[in-house]
């Protein structure tokens, strides 16, 4: 299923901006409109009432919505199977099965399931070969799956109950019966027409293809699944008096489908609007609300907590601890996707921890003690309700702001946490709050404490914790809190003499109390987030620092290392000084050269150290020419990539001129070893003579170009540069003819070169001669690979529905030979049967690409006026 919309370029970057904030204020709006509509509708409903019929619920009914949400679930695995058969890939089962479930219960919980879940997704599919766009694919596959799905069984449901909505649209139910027949019909007409004949439907800029009929109509069927099990959980628990199925399954399509609209986590609020303001007269208000957070926790919590002890069983069991001994060995069908899973240890830890928060905040409200159990002439109980509920707020606010931590992989964020709820723990005993308080957080620290092998990162927890989106997220839960203290304690009338009073039984005084000081601590907390001075960790490039640059170069063999020698960037080094980050900073934005350099383990905590000093610093990170070797690593910062072109990478083990496919450049290269042509390598250090015979080549180059040096991803002509390399130099006759330096670091299993530049009257076959004895010269000495360079633009697709990049690109790389010969670079390169190698940008969410590389060829060409004078 594909849904694609051609869009055109937007002049002003404040519509890009806007574009991107929408989803975001569209959310909070729904929330705050929710919550409103919720409050109005609970303003006669007792808190307390609600309490007692949610525990009131049988048994029996509570095990028959648990295994509706388990079946529901099941076939939310079918969504997956059926995006991997219409994309023609092929999973083991027990692997889309771990996908989906996590893919979900993450998704369904925190909101935004097209980003969070397939976030969770990508990390799993990845370890099977999937790619990025392969697993965005999924993503659209399901979030249209679901929209078509539930809106036809919605319709299906209306069509034949037109009663269901009845108090909610203006229409008679005949006129209502016939509108969502239609609007059953055609759509599945339409669908099932393209499906079977395989056309696609264009209207507008927008364009409609769909998968095979078998895969259409099992999606279909998965989806009416889904629908109805999730709305049985629902059905289960609600009291006397509510709708036949068949009516309510239409009042939970319209409700399910306009909370996932609203991108609220979880559709709270809004959800819960349309049902209650759905259901008839005849449904006792205080039960339906009970049912509604019991739907919550069965269906959403319950398999967001088996997923976090999921991903907490998998790290233990893969750290060869107890689980490891007890349960055997992993798989080795398993062990890659289990390995990827404990990656989402930060995201399940994060939101466990704001879980929690939340129920804490709420606890402090809520009136734990019972009144007859309270003494009000003993000062040590009233101490102790005061203090706990006071303690229960601070520790509760404390686990929320922490989470922002858990999320970015920090380690005192994590052992902060686990002293939270330890805390938590002996207050809620010595206050005597019910048991099963102390028993949660007793059983959130145990599945939390496998995963501290994940939480690697050092960095101090005020660095880069002052976000808009946090803040805002905390303003709401207040909001949140403030309104349900309202609806708890509205029979009581408000007066300035409530908050003085201390005594056992005042609930009223000491929530009013609570819930001030809660105010009071979250503006206290962000006044000293915001007064934190800004931190940054570059090191000018000294003598010192070449000489580290130059020892981690070598032991990681990456020749676009040896662009650090250059001089013209900052080094960002890891703590350990193994790795480092190559950047330079243009506007505001520091740009990243290639990969980070150093061994793999070292590089997620300094990519995230880099990522946090550059918003401490009020700068943006970009990544330049990044390959895919962590593309995990920035889909989990949340940056955004985009195919900046593809590498040609040379497979030097199996590279020889035999063959027919090269019988023109074999005879060519003959030809050129006739005419006198050879090749030297020079090895450092080089004497003033010879560099000064360099200088001649690469002046007469510049000048027939019309160009000057440049500078970040290539290295510029200077003898303290070229120092650091071998130089290969073709020769006729004793002259330097041509020469290129050599990027060869470490045990010369990648070899690459930078600077080659030649005579332009012997400029005719001399790239591809220099290509061809390097290639069989670093053969010879074992190197593995040998890359030819970039091919800037290329193997980008502008089919309907990628992105706007990827046609403006596109077009650039097809017509734009007049400034640049993108298509005959690539055509030179593909001479050799090289492996293309995807190179991307990496960018923060909602910033254009097109800014990111202006400010990254401001930087190669040395600035504006250099830019436009070449």
């Amino acid at each position: 299923m594909n849904l694609a919309e051609e869009t055109t370029p937007s002049v002003k970057s404040s519509h890009a901006k806007l574009h991107h904030m929408a989803p975001i204020i569209l959310g909070f709006g729904m929330f705050f409109m929710g919550a409103y509509a919720l409050y109005n509708l609970l303003s006669s409903v007792n808190i307390g009432h609600v309490r007692q019929q949610a525990a009131s619920v049988p048994i029996s009914h509570i095990a028959a919505s648990v295994l509706a949400t388990g079946v529901g679930y099941f076939s939310l695995i079918g969504y997956d199977w059926s995006a991997l058969r219409y994309l023609g890939k092929r999973l083991p089962f027990p692997v889309v099965m771990m996908g989906g479930f996590l893919g979900y219960s993450f998704g369904n919980t925190i909101g935004f399931s097209a980003i969070s879940g397939g976030a969770v997704r990508y990390r799993i599919y990845s370890a099977f070969g999937l790619n990025a766009f392969d697993v965005a694919a999924i993503s659209t596959f399901v979030t249209l799956a679901f929209s078509f799905g539930i809106t036809l069984v919605g319709l299906a449901a209306l069509a034949i109950h037109p009663a269901a909505l009845g108090d909610l649209l203006p229409w008679s139910r005949d006129t209502v019966r016939i509108a969502a027949t239609l609007a059953f019909l055609v759509p599945m007409g339409i669908l099932t027409w393209l499906s079977v004949t395989g056309k696609v439907a264009k209207f507008r800029r927008i364009t409609v293809s769909m998968p095979s009929p078998s895969i259409l109509f099992s999606q279909l069927g998965f989806s009416i699944v889904d629908t109805s099990m999730a709305a049985l959980t629902l059905y289960i628990l609600m009291p006397t008096g509510t709708p036949d199925f068949i009516t309510f399954i239409a009042l939970f399509a319209a409700a399910a489908l306009i909370g996932v609209a609203s991108h609220v986590p979880g559709g709270i609020g809004v959800f819960e609007s349309i049902i209650l303001a759905g259901l008839p007269d005849t449904v006792p208000l205080d039960q339906a609300v009970a049912a509604l957070l019991l739907f919550r926790v069965i269906y959403y919590l319950l398999p967001f907590a088996l997923s976090v002890v999921f991903v907490s069983a998998i790290e233990g069991r893969l750290a060869s601890g107890f689980l490891a001994k007890r349960l055997g060995p992993v798989s080795s069908q398993m062990e890659p996707a289990f390995k990827v899973v404990a990656s989402v240890a930060p995201v399940a830890a994060g939101f466990t921890g704001f879980a929690v928060g939340i129920y804490l905040l709420l606890a402090a409200v809520v009136p734990a003690s019972r009144k007859e159990n309270i003494d009000p002439d003993d000062l040590l109980s009233i101490i102790f309700l005061e203090g706990g509920a006071y303690l229960s707020a601070a520790l509760g606010l404390l686990l929320i702001v922490l989470a922002q931590g858990l999320f970015r992989r920090m380690s005192g964020a994590f052992w902060l946490t686990l002293a939270v709820l330890s805390a938590g723990a002996i207050v809620s005993t010595l206050t005597g709050a019910d048991w099963k308080e102390t028993l949660l957080l007793v059983v959130s620290a145990a599945v939390l404490w496998p995963l501290r092998r994940e939480f690697f990162r050092a960095t101090k927890l005020t660095q880069g914790m002052f976000t808009w989106r946090w803040i805002a997220l905390l303003a709401a839960l207040l909001v949140s809190i403030g309104g349900f203290i309202l609806l708890l304690h509205q029979a009581v009338p408000y007066s300035h003499e409530l908050l003085g009073q201390f005594s056992g039984d005042a609930r009223l005084p000491r929530t009013l109390r609570t819930g001030l000081f809660m105010a009071a601590l979250s503006v206290l907390i962000l006044v000293y987030l915001l007064l934190q001075p800004a931190r940054t960790r570059g090191v000018v490039v000294d003598e010192v620092a070449m000489k580290h640059a130059e020892r981690i170069i070598a032991l990681a063999g990456q020749p676009e290392g040896c662009l650090a020698l250059t001089g013209d960037k900052t080094l960002f080094f890891s703590k350990e000084m193994d790795a480092f980050i190559m950047y330079a900073v243009q506007g505001r934005s520091w740009i990243a050269y290639g990969d980070p350099i150093g061994p793999k383990g070292a590089i997620p905590e300094l990519a995230w150290d880099f990522f946090d000093s550059a918003y401490s610093a009020n700068c943006r990170p970009v990544f330049y020419e990044i390959s895919t070797k962590y593309l995990p690593l920035w889909v989990e910062i949340g940056l955004t990539l985009h195919k900046m072109g593809e590498e040609a990478v040379v497979d030097l083990t199996t590279f020889s001129l035999a063959g027919g496919d090269f019988r023109k450049m074999r005879a060519a290269h003959n030809k050129a070893v006739k005419s006198g042509l050879k090749l030297e390598i020079l090895h450092p250090p080089h004497s003033a003579e010879s560099v000064a015979a360099l200088k001649e080549v690469s002046d007469a180059w510049l000048g027939e170009k019309h160009a000057t040096e440049k500078g970040f991803s290539v290295g510029q002509f200077t003898a303290e540069y070229l120092a650091h390399f071998p130089i290969a130099v073709v020769k006729r006759e004793d002259r330097i003819l041509a020469f290129a330096n050599v990027m060869s670091p470490g045990d010369l299993g990648a070899v690459s070169i930078d600077l080659m530049r030649y005579l332009p009257q012997e400029a005719d076959g001399m790239i591809e001669f220099l290509f061809i004895k390097l290639m069989e010269h670093y053969r010879e000495k074992g190197a593995q690979t040998f890359s030819l360079g970039m091919a800037p633009l290329s193997g980008l697709e502008a089919r309907h529905g990628t992105r706007m990049w990827n046609r403006v690109a596109s077009i650039i790389y097809r017509h734009g030979g007049a400034f640049y010969s993108f298509e005959g670079l690539r055509g030179f390169k593909k001479k050799f049967h090289p492996q293309w190698q995807p190179r991307y940008m990496a960018v923060p969410g909602g910033l254009q690409p097109i800014i990111a590389l202006r400010d990254v060829t401001l930087l190669i060409s040395g600035g504006a006026k250099r830019l436009w004078g070449k």
